[in-house]
């Protein structure tokens, strides 16, 4: 069999293991699940641009290390499309130029259809592949100011991604000034090993990490370049976040803080 017929094979094995996508809702809220019951992702339905959970909201804590004028003419990579919250926040709310990249053709079609997410255009753009393959290509090395990782499958027991190789083709896509930030939530020792993976590829002195959810999320960030702004500084840019664009910034601060 040829490389390329052995390519196609797996994309057909793939494809046949993707979990079905099924939504759910409230009188606020819908849902959004891949065959189980764990939320994979959500909108509310009368504000389908803001982000409702408190764990997304704290992916997009890269604002903290830019200028806030300087937003508009970055640009965001997501890898895992989940309900397209980051997505359309990152392309709506902040006008960055913004990319997603989803394995899944089922998650796509719903979030177009049920999450209010925009058709592509020249500032929009969802890419279906595999986020480990896609971000390896040259096109995209030093090219993305905010890099959010959300990669879990329907058991949602640990990052389907998750090695320093894999963290270290998240760096080689951003810019100098640029950020990653990952949803991290697993069982037993997944937390800690995910981490290790992460400053293996960034260095202890560029990751933050915040105190976990409720739920159990915990984001961690890394910088591409390594910064410790004061504490000040960090408080002028959380008031700024979160008057522009209504982000608890200002509450982060009481529950982030350097890895080492």
């Amino acid at each position: 069999m040829k490389a390329g017929a052995n390519a196609a094979a797996r994309r057909r094995s793939a494809a046949q293991t993707l979990p079905d996508v099924t939504i759910s809702e409230d009188s606020e809220v819908r849902f959004l699940h891949l065959g189980t019951e764990w939320i994979q992702g959500s909108m509310l339905l009368d504000a389908p641009f803001d982000i409702e959970l408190d764990y997304v909201q704290r992916m997009v804590a890269w604002l903290l290390f830019v200028e806030p004028d300087s937003v508009p003419k970055r640009r965001a990579l997501q890898l895992g499309l989940g309900s397209a919250a980051l997505t359309k926040f990152h392309f709506k709310k902040l006008r960055m130029d913004t990319t997603a990249i989803e394995i899944n053709p089922q998650v796509l079609a719903v979030c177009r259809t049920w999450f209010k997410l925009p058709d592509d255009g020249p500032r929009l753009r969802v890419v279906l592949a595999d986020a480990g393959e896609e971000i390896r290509k040259a096109e995209h090395t030093g090219q993305f100011d905010a890099l959010q990782v959300d990669l879990y499958d329907h058991e949602a027991a640990a990052p389907v991604l998750d090695s320093p190789d894999f963290y270290a083709d998240c760096r080689s896509v951003l810019t100098d000034d640029g950020c990653m930030t990952v949803n991290l939530f697993g069982r037993d020792t997944s937390y800690e090993r995910s981490l290790q993976s992460i400053c293996a590829a960034f260095g202890e002195d560029a990751v933050w990490a915040f105190k976990p959810t409720r739920e159990g999320n915990t984001i961690v960030l890394a910088q591409r370049t390594p910064e410790r702004p004061t504490r000040m500084q960090l408080l002028a840019r959380a008031e700024a976040v979160q008057e522009r664009w209504g982000l608890p910034a200002v509450k982060w601060l009481k529950i982030f803080k350097p890895v080492s």
